[in-house]
């Protein structure tokens, strides 16, 4: 074989339906396909799962990363996908064997670059299992070392390890992990703390955004009822107004009535002079068809003004019912809230997750579920039970903890700060002694007194 057609690393990628893996091409393709020089209409207006692969000359895989493709409705892939696969090729952690040892492994649960993990996936076993034997098909016409061809291992027998030992321990412990499995085991369980860490984390941001958006619905809501209840309000201002504007003009009438009543009765005093009798008939007259004309407009505005204020009684107990509704939905969205935040623990820790938190002088606390909520009401309480102590003795202790130096005010008025030694137990920290040094100490300056 010529050195020319010597066999190298080849990088490729692959593309996934509901069927397995429906399209291959080499890398340079893919570039390509990127850049705009060619489309995949078979694709439009798709998101389609990826796999970047590292191939070497035995056909064997060596890396793996999983990643999203979106393409709009002509087949072009998104013009803003930016992922350094290579990259992440080379920085990604260990996965399980395909063959030629543990591959480099880069996905959703396991991206060396955070920034990018929304933009990947998590592969089941399926998955790889399809990507080695696509590989091994070689339909992308990769040269293959042929002095070596025949070591390698039938597809059919190899063993794809379970996800939760995928991640061995580093390069440097690889040949120790033969001889003495006991170190190995710590290393294998911190990978799938990580990994479990990863996966709440996941879960918690589902939740957020599941009640965010019923926040922002009812926020929605709560915009339209008041929205309402100030239209409401205005037309009530209108109809104020409106009644003001009738008892004004009431008024107005009713004086205009009394200047008419006394003009009359000084027409009744000039007619007095011609005669009594005359003008007592037309007084009488006269007044009795004011008092008609007073009364008839009196009850004329009167009907008015009581169709007005059984009008704004109405208007009064609709913005009450309002009021009220905007109440019960506030509560419905927190009592919401609340219980899908609880759902959401019970649901976690029935997949057996534990919840572990550190404080300083207590270590590693696992936190049961029924004391979850006791822990979030007062998480510096919860540290100093568990310590043994009382609160406020362990809130003395931190703060010895993190400076350990001398309380003590001197005659200026200034902190003493002397470094002291640290007491690393809680139940052991004295106050008055154990943050002072020794010539503040309380012991030392009873001494002194005597």
């Amino acid at each position: 074989m010529s050195m020319q057609n010597k066999p190298q690393m080849a990088e490729a990628v692959m593309f996934f339906s509901e069927r397995g893996i429906c399209k291959q091409m080499m890398f340079p393709e893919f570039e390509a396909l990127l850049d705009g020089v060619v489309n995949m209409p078979e694709f439009a207006d798709e998101q389609l799962r990826a796999a970047f692969v590292v191939i070497n000359p035995r056909l064997l895989i060596r890396a793996v990363v999983f990643f999203y493709l979106d393409f709009d409705e002509d087949g072009r892939p998104d013009r803003g996908w930016n992922i350094p696969l290579q990259h992440l090729a080379e920085r990604a952690g260990r996965g399980p064997d395909l063959g030629s040892g543990p591959i480099r492994l880069a996905c959703r649960s396991q991206c060396p670059v955070s920034w990018h993990q929304m933009h990947l996936w998590d592969p089941g076993q399926s998955d790889l299992v399809q990507l080695r034997d696509a590989v091994k098909l070689n339909q992308l016409g990769l040269l293959v070392e042929e002095d070596n061809i025949q070591a390698v291992v039938v597809p059919e027998r190899l063993q794809v390890a379970p996800e939760d030992k995928w991640y061995a321990p580093d390069a440097a412990c690889e040949a120790t992990s033969q001889t003495d499995p006991q170190q190995e085991q710590p290393a294998k369980t911190a990978q799938m703390i990580q990994q479990q860490r990863l996966h709440i984390a996941s879960l918690a941001k589902q939740h957020e955004e599941e009640l965010a958006r019923l926040k922002q619905a009812g926020e929605e809501r709560l915009r339209e009822l008041q929205a309402q209840i100030q239209s409401l309000q205005q037309a009530l201002h209108q109809q104020e107004e409106l009644n003001a504007g009738l008892k004004t003009q009431l008024t107005a009438q009713a004086e205009s009535f009394q200047r008419s009543r006394e003009e009359m009765a000084r027409q009744i005093r000039e007619l007095e002079q011609h005669g009594r009798s005359e003008g007592k008939n037309l007084r009488a007259q006269l007044e009795s068809e004011i008092q008609a004309k007073v009364r008839a407009a009196v009850a004329q505005y009167q009907e008015q003004i009581a169709i007005r204020d059984v009008e704004l009684a109405y208007r009064n107990e609709l913005d009450g019912q309002l009021q009220a509704e905007i109440e019960q939905l506030k509560r419905e969205r927190d009592e919401i809230a609340s219980q899908r935040g609880d759902q959401a623990l019970e649901r976690l820790a029935s997949l057996g997750v534990v919840f572990v938190v550190y404080h300083p002088g207590a270590g590693h606390l696992t936190i049961p579920l029924q004391d979850v909520a006791r822990y979030q009401e007062d998480p510096l309480a919860y540290a100093a039970a568990k310590c043994f102590v009382s609160q406020q003795q362990y809130r003395h202790w931190l703060a010895h903890y993190q400076q350990p130096s001398c309380d003590a005010t001197l005659s200026t008025g200034e902190r003493c700060g002397i470094p002291i030694d640290r007491i690393d137990a809680p139940s052991r920290f004295v106050l008055g002694e154990s943050n002072c040094c020794a010539r503040h100490k309380a012991g030392s300056r009873l001494r002194s007194v005597n």
